[in-house]
């Protein structure tokens, strides 16, 4: 990007604390991807909770197996700002490329305690999202997510909560389909003919 084609990665880092620069910087650290990432990693423990949150944000698309745990343990930091980067970052999946997405066994837990009890109205949403990619799985997501639906005093968290309960549109949309039930071998031998493109379909001789 015009303007900092020579600057360095930690340079281009910092850069994300600075509001006029911190756009440009951020679009140029994810030009660089994987070339960037190791900067970008030491930038989760910025002085700065802007560069933090930037961080987060562009470990959202560049995130690694070597930086996943890091990027988990952001959930956790002293800013608000922070904290939602982290949670958004590690329950979307769209951006991760080929990079699997955290497992319950190492997101869920802090995603409920953020749910239940963060201070930040923003943060305890994006753990509502974190929290709902696992309803279908564990039975402590839907009741957290239950809960926060009908008693959390931000109507943007109550909302956000009951689209991922019981009969809420996210909940719908992602529940597991039935298992289509398998065609009878006449069927399979029918649709088989069809494939190899004859047209039309023999009758086998009832047994």
């Amino acid at each position: 990007m015009l303007g900092f084609a020579r600057t360095g990665n930690e340079a281009l880092v910092s850069c994300l604390g600075d509001p006029q620069r911190a756009v440009a910087a951020y679009h140029e650290l994810l030009r660089r991807g994987r070339d960037a990432v190791a900067e970008i990693r030491i930038g989760l423990h910025h002085e700065n909770p802007a560069v933090r949150a930037g961080c987060c944000r562009l470990l959202d698309h560049l995130v690694d197996t070597d930086s996943m745990g890091q990027l988990i343990a952001m959930a956790d930091d002293p800013d608000a700002r922070v904290r939602t980067a982290a949670f958004h970052a590690l329950a979307c999946d769209r951006c991760k490329g080929d990079i699997c997405a955290p497992g319950a066994a190492e997101v869920l837990e802090p995603a409920l305690q953020h749910l239940a009890s963060d201070p930040d109205a923003h943060v305890r949403a994006m753990a509502a999202e974190l929290v709902g990619k696992f309803v279908h799985a564990d039975g402590r997501a839907v009741t957290a997510l239950a809960t926060s639906h009908a008693q959390d005093p931000s109507p943007v968290v109550r909302k956000k909560a009951g689209w991922f309960t019981p009969g809420g549109a996210i909940y719908q949309r992602t529940a597991p389909r039935a298992p289509r039930q398998r065609d009878s071998p006449n069927q399979a031998i029918r649709d088989w003919t069809r494939e190899k493109g004859t047209g039309r379909a023999f009758r086998l001789p009832k047994p």
